[in-house]
Parts: structure tokens; C-alpha cells; sequence
């Protein structure tokens, strides 16, 4: 058996290593065509291939003058003269109809979520989040309902950690009391 050995294909940007050691990049091998837009744009060619005079800033070319009838609609057509609808309200937005604001409790329900009881502060949290998109819907009623719920899931979760609290209190009062007594 005759074999020849033979070097094996250098790509270029590269060199030979010694035996066993691991080729290394010197360079880069060239990319594209020198001179040549590497994204394939000729020089002078619009990038999007629109047509030259056509875009945002030039209007598009005249077709005459439209046809008898087709102009301006007649008297009595078109938006009425007052406009659609009841007319705004001075001053903007206001209040929500019915009276004051309606209080959403989210601060409140934020603190006593972090402070004090979290599965009631997150029930608190949920009805709080919904009265500013039920009043924004316009059901007042419904704003007025999860006001509610918020403030009483509010007091909930603080008297709970009160509670809680207190317990933990007579808990230690206890353990301390029957180690001085030497129970």
C-alpha cells in the first residue's frame, strides 16, 4: 500500500498549527465583494425600491378633473351643525357622576398585604383594582360594591395580624412565666 500524505486544505484566514494543537484564526476571511454594498444596494439605487418622486413628502400624480357630481356633497349632507352627540362638559372629566370620587383602598390594600395578613391583603388588592375600571365602565354600582369589599378585606387582614400578634404575645408570656416559676 502506497499512501501519499497530503496536507489537508487551507482555508484561507487560517494557519497550519503544530501537530495536535488546535488551528487558530489569524484574519477573517474576506466577506462580500470589495467595493459592492454588502446588503446587495447598487450605489445610487433607493433602498426600498420605490420609484424616485413617490414617498411620504410628494403627493401623487393628478388624473384630471373628477367627473360632473362627484364635488362637494350638497347642502344638508355631512356632520350636523352642532356636531354628534351630548356636548363636553366644562372643565374636562370631573368627578364621576353621582357625587365624590370612589375610594379604590390600593394603598391601603398594598400595605396590609406587605405588613400584616398576605392571602386577605391580595383579596383586598383584587377588589381595589376593580373600582377604577368599573366607575371608568360607568358601573357605579358595581364600583361602589368593590370599594366595599376592599375596605372590609382591609380591616380583615390588619385584624388578623393584630391577632396574631396578640397570640404570639401570650404565647411567650406564658413560656416565660413557667420558666420563672420552674415548671
Amino acid at each position: 500500500m502506497n499512501a501519499i500524505a497530503t496536507a489537508p486544505a487551507i482555508r484561507p484566514g487560517y494557519r497550519v498549527s503544530p501537530k495536535g494543537a488546535a488551528a487558530t484564526v489569524t484574519t477573517p476571511p474576506p466577506y462580500g465583494t470589495p467595493g459592492q454594498d454588502p446588503y446587495g444596494q447598487q450605489p445610487g439605487q433607493d433602498p426600498y425600491g420605490q420609484q424616485p418622486g413617490y414617498g411620504y413628502g410628494t403627493p401623487p400624480p393628478s388624473y384630471g378633473t373628477p367627473p360632473p357630481g362627484y364635488g362637494a356633497p350638497p347642502p344638508g349632507y355631512g356632520q350636523p351643525a352642532g356636531g354628534y352627540g351630548y356636548p363636553p362638559a366644562p372643565g374636562g372629566f370631573g368627578p364621576p357622576p353621582g357625587g365624590a370620587p370612589i375610594p379604590n383602598y390600593l394603598w391601603q390594600s398594598i400595605v396590609v398585604t406587605l405588613l400584616c395578613c398576605l392571602p386577605a391583603g391580595i383579596v383586598a388588592i383584587v377588589f381595589s383594582s376593580r373600582v377604577q375600571s368599573r366607575q371608568a365602565m360607568g358601573d357605579i354600582q358595581g364600583a361602589l360594591d368593590a370599594s366595599k369589599k376592599a375596605k372590609t378585606w382591609c380591616i380583615v387582614s390588619a385584624a388578623s395580624a393584630v391577632a396574631v400578634w396578640v397570640l404570639y404575645l401570650i404565647f411567650w408570656i406564658a413560656i416565660a412565666g413557667a420558666a420563672l416559676n420552674g415548671d
